[in-house]
């Protein structure tokens, strides 16, 4: 390269590199706008309200009879001591923190009957009455649930998960898109008992201010922490170690303000997936996921450590990851976008920066058109404005996969200063309309673009 081209280079590259800085959000100040709530100084001890740490005494209405205790006196914190308390499903009241104390574990029962009556909640994006989640909360403000102690689904290979692997299962999973696809009325989309679709763990729905935060979080049923139509909910210092079917960490679905830090996943799925609805039920409802700030977390086992979808129906924007660790060897991908040509929604303005990978079992970043459903269908995904940035990974499969039809074409995806190396298949573009590479080395080569 001679002289002139040089400098024409590193004047182009200087030029891009300014702009993309100028196009950051100002990620800071999303988060600071993302403040969870706060409870007043009273506290009510569960165990002066008849719960008993003993591990088998049922302790369900105890614990509500202490929210409620603390929820009429204006709000406060409802305190569960040292000792293993077991329960059935808690119900959340607005102004109230369930704080866990050092040494204390929530045990939920095994028995389904303690998830009845049946609640209005989501399952894999779709609204239906199903079992009440472990702890749920329902239109309700200022709500929240802190440690260090420990909430215990009690799931295993006995109880709970094999549901997932049921025939019953799957056409119940059947059956309740096709509810959704025909607009059947959510109050008559009717499952629970006699049907196999597991409750998740902590789901506040419809909440204005949540604040999760110190706890851990084992042996969960499903989704370990899913936040539906919410607004200004904080994740915090939260650890997640559940490896069951469908064990995502955490799903903030269709809210507007979340703030993920400081959080260990070691999951069965995704241990962050960004959700808006499923298929048409989500097109009903239309509410976007957006002003999601992922940072400094680590993530361990899981499919992907963030993943945007599959339920992307009511579009997800604004999602911004940054600082955080990565690796496993059941790790199988850092940055996964999934979708296809029947769910719809836009998917735009996501961030991937400053992540370091030490190995993952696929792909580094990913944005497959063809989950599930794949092409075919009469929604062609929209996906633009990915920015990834920063990024290294010391092992995987593929260090870039680019999936997309041939009718629709991937395109809008920028990946600078990114060092990917051992990458065994190198890099994947198929049906990739146009993306944006500055300064990504793979095998200690610059990848060159797509033709």
């Amino acid at each position: 390269m001679n002289r002139r081209r040089f400098v024409a280079s590193t004047l182009a590259l200087i030029a891009g590199r300014e702009y993309l800085a100028a196009a950051k959000p100002d990620v800071d100040s999303i988060a600071a706008g993302i403040t969870g709530p706060h409870f007043p100084d009273r506290e009510f001890d569960v165990t002066k309200y008849g719960a008993v740490g003993d591990g088998v005494t049922n302790c369900t209405q105890a614990i509500h009879k202490a929210m409620a205790a603390c929820s009429s006196s204006g709000g406060g914190r409802v305190l569960v001591p040292a000792g293993r308390f077991l329960t059935g499903a808690l119900h959340l009241e607005s102004n109230v923190n369930l704080h866990l104390a050092k040494g204390a574990t929530l045990s939920f029962s095994r028995d389904p009957k303690d998830y009845l009556p049946l609640v209005f909640t989501r399952f894999e994006g779709t609204e239906c009455m199903n079992y009440s989640p472990f702890l749920y909360a329902f239109e309700k403000t200022n709500v929240g649930v802190s440690g260090p102690g420990t909430l215990d689904g009690q799931a295993n290979e006995e109880y709970w998960w094999p549901m997932a692997n049921k025939t019953r299962s799957a056409v119940d999973r059947i059956a309740i898109v096709a509810m959704g696809d025909k607009n059947v009325p959510v109050q008559k989309r009717i499952f629970g008992e006699g049907h196999s679709l597991r409750p998740n763990f902590v789901q506040p729905y419809r909440c204005t201010n949540v604040l999760l935060e110190d706890f851990s979080i084992i042996n969960s049923p499903m989704w370990e922490l899913n936040p539906v139509l919410c607004k200004n909910v904080v994740v915090r210092n939260v650890s997640i170690d559940s490896h069951g079917p469908n064990n995502d960490g955490c799903d903030p679905e269709s809210c507007d303000g979340v703030l993920i830090e400081g959080c260990t996943f070691s999951t069965g799925d995704d241990c962050i997936a960004v959700k808006s609805g499923r298929n048409a039920d989500g097109r009903r409802v239309n509410v976007p996921c957006q002003n999601v700030v992922i940072r400094n977390c680590n993530m361990k086992d899981g499919h992907g450590g963030v993943s945007i979808g599959s339920e992307v129906s009511g579009g997800i924007r604004g999602i911004y990851t940054e600082n955080c660790q990565m690796s496993s060897p059941h790790l199988q991908r850092a940055l996964r976008i999934k979708t296809n040509s029947y769910r719809g929604g836009t998917i735009e303005n996501i961030g991937f920066r400053n992540v370091t990978v030490g190995q993952v079992a696929e792909a580094v970043i990913e944005v497959d058109f063809f989950y599930e459903e794949g092409e075919g269908g009469p929604l062609p995904p929209v996906v633009r404005g990915i920015d990834v940035a920063n990024v290294t990974c010391e092992k995987s499969k593929y260090a870039i996969f680019l999936r997309g039809f041939a009718n629709d074409p991937i395109s809008g995806v920028s990946i600078a200063n990114c060092t990917f190396n051992n990458a065994a298949e190198g890099v994947l573009f198929q049906n990739v309309k146009a993306v944006d590479l500055k300064d990504v080395l793979v095998n200690g080569k610059v990848v060159s673009k797509p033709s």
